[in-house]
């Protein structure tokens, strides 16, 4: 096994909204982290929502695969926990550490961690800059092993803290596809202080890293779970809900300051993890390891992401496959328009239910042509110029359910007996 430290930092609902990817913010530590490592411009996660996007990363799997279909604190779980990365890792030798949150069981030590350091409250947005300090210090000891530490921040989610000084709402600008109105400034500065403690806490473990003295041989990732808890990005599987930040940095052995457009999966880090420690992965792991993108930046892994959503606070059956120009997205639901409950309570969403968005109908079949329409306007599903297009992404998709024994060919997907599970029809996740 190759001697090799592993330090994964996470966020909730953070999307690509950070400064290396163009946002319009300030996070001069994430910064310096993309400009020592790697940067995957088109990451995507396999569920934007939490527990199956969490469990899908840590196991290498898709959601329906790894058995993760719904949220973990509405009663889902994952039929087999020892899949889980820190499980893995804890069999070949390494020590395992959660600091802060997790959100793929109610209890992390059956994921195979064999310490929990931090805390978790009721004001988990305050716990962050606290684990920071925990994270920090399990860093700086001495360890006879290497370590796989999962640095969980509850930041960016909601609810965000009241906007700081730093971020006056009259000057910011709502995130796409958000109007750009009071309401919408007020939740992006609200976001922006949110995202503050994140940058500040991935420094905090950056600088305990480098007096260490063990930069030379740590991984260090950072990434989120999917878009920002904001209507038409969490729980959606447009690009502003799949889309995630990914960047990772191994000093000497992965190229500094490199930037790749391919497409890669989160289901793709359990392979390259594997790959770096010198470890072989399951025979269940899906993945392919980004290690040839090291080598070749504007090479390619894979030709397509596929993601999904099975249940959040309410069904909402969805998949789509994602290639470098395309993506189809397909809804095998019964309820014909927005699914409300599933859009966290905001003052963003209220907006929308103000001005009308009851009123829209949903549309079963979405085809986009991402090279032309970047922002996912134009449904070209019934266009005829795009029927080759649909015709083989439909294969394609169905190709990959029936490769991966999709539930959903069977029909509706059960809930397991005893979770929590929100009317489609409902305004609020707690009606």
């Amino acid at each position: 096994m190759a001697v090799m430290n592993i330090i994964m930092m996470h966020t909730h609902d953070t999307g690509k909204a950070i400064e290396p990817y163009g946002f319009p913010c300030s996070t001069p530590r994430l910064m310096e982290l993309a400009r020592e490592g790697m940067l995957f411009r088109n990451a995507y996660c396999a569920a934007p929502t939490c527990s199956p996007s969490r469990s899908a990363l840590l196991t290498g799997m898709s959601p329906h695969n790894c058995g993760m279909l719904g949220l973990v604190h509405r009663g889902f779980q994952m039929p087999e926990p020892s899949m889980h990365l820190a499980s893995f890792l804890t069999q070949h030798g390494y020590e395992t550490v959660l600091c802060g949150v997790q959100h793929e069981s109610d209890d992390p030590f059956r994921l195979g961690y064999q310490r929990r350091i931090g805390m978790v409250g009721p004001d988990q947005g305050a716990n962050d800059r606290v684990n920071a300090l925990e994270a920090s210090a399990f860093i700086q000891e001495r360890h006879e092993r290497p370590y796989f530490l999962s640095f969980g921040m509850f930041n960016t989610h909601r609810p965000f803290p009241e906007p700081s000084l730093k971020h006056d709402s009259s000057y910011v600008m709502p995130p796409f596809p958000l109007a750009d109105c009071p309401e919408n400034r007020t939740e992006t500065a609200r976001y922006l202080t949110s995202l503050d403690t994140v940058d500040e806490c991935v420094g905090m473990v950056l600088d305990a890293l480098e007096s260490s003295g063990r930069m030379e041989d740590t991984l260090v990732i950072f990434t989120t779970d999917h878009g920002l808890a904001f209507p038409r990005m969490k729980c959606s599987l447009l690009d502003t809900g799949i889309g995630v930040s990914l960047i990772i940095r191994l000093a000497g052995k992965l190229p500094q300051g490199v930037v790749t457009d391919a497409l890669v999966s989160q289901i793709d880090l359990f392979p390259t993890i594997c790959e770096l420690a010198g470890l072989q992965p399951p025979e269940r792991v899906q993945g392919t390891s980004v290690l040839p993108l090291a080598m070749q930046p504007d090479g390619r892994i894979r030709d397509a992401v596929f993601a999904e959503v099975n249940y959040h606070a309410a069904y909402e059956p969805m998949r789509c496959i994602r290639t470098e120009r395309y993506k189809l997205i397909v809804y095998y639901g019964d309820y014909s328009g927005t699914i409300l409950s599933n859009m966290d309570d905001s003052a963003s969403k209220q907006f929308l239910v103000d001005h009308g968005i009851l009123k829209e109908a949903r549309e079963r079949v979405q085809l986009f042509d991402l090279y032309l329409d970047p922002v996912e306007r134009t449904n070209r599903a019934e266009h005829p110029d795009y029927a080759g297009v649909l015709a083989e992404l439909s294969s394609q998709l169905e190709t990959w359910m029936r490769d991966t024994k999709d539930p959903l060919l069977s029909g509706v997907v059960p809930k397991p007996a005893g979770a929590i599970v929100t009317s489609a029809s409902a305004l609020r996740p707690t009606d």
